[in-house]
């Protein structure tokens, strides 16, 4: 009971602030450490590929940010799924946090994409199942982000970007499948959770490393940027007036 109690005590935003700190804090430590040994082994230790030659490294950054890129999204619809049905305003602040930095590895995933599509295809860019399915979820991360900043009444934000945001979700399962149900450019995946993995197993530790330092980069940005839109937001609470960082 008491568990439940400090779950439904954190859904608060005056509750989250500090607690939202603490995490930005540790996660903040965490991708760092993670990130210098992941670029570490993905660039010094992981063997040259016999196929791609050391091009193929790219994937260490492009992998986990294309990953991060459909799993922020998943994230930003649950929370505006349940702000929707419960109507809470932290939930809102969640996928709103959020949102920049899905659009950022949204856009690294495509630009390291089109660097390492040019010694592969010979080409930048094609218009590939793949490739065209994650555009589209660039620009629903920047309609989302247009869409929350063109509407002044905050409720009528939080509400036409959730419904955004749940539409949009019928595009990862496309970007997912889509070397399967279509004849595309773009390789099949190297990681299978039914399949295994293809690569050696140094190179498969690097990517996971890179991708938990991703993760954890994401967890502190939006961290940290939900506790400046609970300030912007509750601005007019005794709560937030009596923060030191706001009385100073």
């Amino acid at each position: 009971m008491s568990g439940r109690f400090s779950l439904y005590r954190f859904s608060s935003p005056a509750a989250f602030y500090p607690l939202a700190g603490t995490i930005g804090k540790v996660s903040t430590l965490i991708a760092v450490v993670l990130l210098a040994i992941g670029l570490y082994m993905s660039f010094f230790v992981a063997p040259t590929d016999y196929k791609q030659g050391e091009g193929y490294r790219i994937i260490f950054i492009h992998v986990p940010s294309a990953w991060m890129s459909m799993f922020i999204y998943l994230v930003m619809a649950f929370w505006a799924g349940i702000g929707l049905v419960f109507n809470t305003r932290l939930s809102s602040m969640m996928a709103q946090a959020l949102a920049p930095t899905g659009a950022i590895m949204t856009f690294i995933a495509l630009w390291t994409g089109a660097f390492w599509g040019k010694p592969m295809w010979g080409t930048w860019w094609v218009w590939d199942a793949r490739l065209t399915s994650e555009l589209i979820l660039f620009f629903l991360y920047i309609g989302f982000i247009a869409l929350q900043g063109a509407i002044d009444d905050t409720r009528r934000a939080d509400r036409a970007g959730a419904v955004l945001l749940l539409v949009g979700v019928v595009n990862i399962p496309i970007i997912y499948f889509s070397v399967k149900w279509w004849n595309t450019l773009h390789q099949g995946a190297t990681v299978s959770v039914t399949q295994g993995s293809s690569m050696s197993t140094i190179m498969l530790q690097a990517m996971l490393i890179m991708t938990f330092a991703f993760w954890a980069y994401t967890i502190a940005v939006a961290m940290f940027r939900v506790r400046s839109i609970i300030l912007e937001r509750e601005k007019d609470t005794r709560w937030v007036s009596e923060l030191p960082e706001v009385r100073r």
